[in-house]
């Protein structure tokens, strides 16, 4: 699978080539006002259980991904013919009406759940799809769920399978559904022009400063490494328009005033989250950092992220406990 995935990243977005005969995209489950019962509905896939798209959906991967627990993910994207999505600046693509965005999470050799975004006519709706033990089949999960499963990292874990409303946690802007992952500068720069090639995207998107290739984080300076960790992690309720917006904390990629960042900040409505600490970040001492404190915790109400995660991303703390450390005091 990830052989598959990488071949089709690396062509520039190329069109995928379904079996001849095979079914278009259903747009009409994009579009509707029902919640299709299975993942299968859409016509996504080619195969479902092999990951490979339909004709017209194209894979993509982020600089510096969503960490889930260790999950791989593949990532797709759809664009209904005779449609462009639009580059805006070196931020969010923006994806018209028809359109959805697939992410597939997997576990080992096994799928566990697809969550689409469909862009509907009254904006964006997200739903969980489960894939069955035997992998032959995604359904519908309006409730979420709750699975007993293994991290990469042998932790046993209780994977959530968010419900329809949990998803908005994350992806509220404003207090609308929005897609948070597909920006232009955690993008790279041969897959935005392979999809403009392609003639999904209308041009090709200027980005002075990319996020660095995660794989890559250590050729990177630090600063940006952790940087992009934080935007791709954090910065989708940390900014002023997220969920928390209350908090003064703002960790985009785009920031750039060090005291949203969190230097030399004290937090606002941290609580008992703050661990008796005083600042957000203290240049020089991650040990001393509210920041560093919440992401290596996993008790409710302290650990950040809130949701998605069962144990600490020890790569992710490390490379932000490093950028704090080598801060200039």
């Amino acid at each position: 699978m990830k052989a598959l995935l990488a071949a089709a990243l690396l062509a520039g977005a190329a069109i995928a080539a379904a079996p001849p005969g095979a079914p278009p995209v259903n747009d009409a489950a994009i579009t509707g006002a029902g919640f299709p019962a299975t993942l299968a509905d859409y016509g996504f896939f080619a195969d479902g259980a092999a990951q490979r798209p339909a004709a017209g959906v194209t894979p993509y991967r982020l600089q510096t991904p969503l960490w889930s627990d260790g999950a791989e993910k593949l990532r797709f994207a759809y664009v209904p013919k005779g449609a462009q999505a639009r580059a805006q600046g070196a931020g969010l693509l923006d994806f018209p009406v028809g359109s959805a965005l697939i992410k597939s999470f997997k576990l080992g050799d096994k799928l566990v759940e697809t969550r689409v975004l469909l862009h509907r006519a009254d904006g964006w709706v997200a739903l969980p799809y489960q894939w069955n033990a035997d992998q032959t089949e995604a359904r519908l999960v309006l409730g979420g769920a709750r699975l007993p499963l293994t991290a990469p990292g042998g932790q046993a874990i209780s994977y959530a399978i968010p419900n329809k409303n949990q998803c908005k946690e994350c992806h509220a802007v404003d207090g609308a559904v929005t897609p948070i992952g597909p920006k232009a500068w955690n993008l790279s720069a041969e897959w935005l022009a392979g999809f403009a090639r392609s003639g999904r995207l209308d041009a090709v998107p200027t980005v002075a400063r990319r996020v660095p290739l995660w794989e890559d984080r250590d050729k990177a300076p630090v600063a940006m490494a952790a940087r992009g960790y934080l935007e791709a992690n954090c910065a989708h309720c940390h900014n002023p328009r997220g969920a928390a917006s209350n908090s003064g904390l703002y960790l985009g990629w785009d920031v750039t005033d060090p005291v949203q960042l969190g230097v030399g900040k004290r937090p606002v409505a941290a609580g008992r989250g703050a661990g008796n600490l005083e600042f957000d970040v203290v240049p020089g001492d991650p040990a001393h950092s509210i920041l560093a404190y919440r992401m290596a915790s996993l008790e409710g109400g302290v650990a950040m992220p809130e949701v998605g995660r069962s144990v600490v991303d020890s790569a992710g703390q490390a490379v932000v406990e490093r950028w704090i450390r080598e801060m200039k005091r």
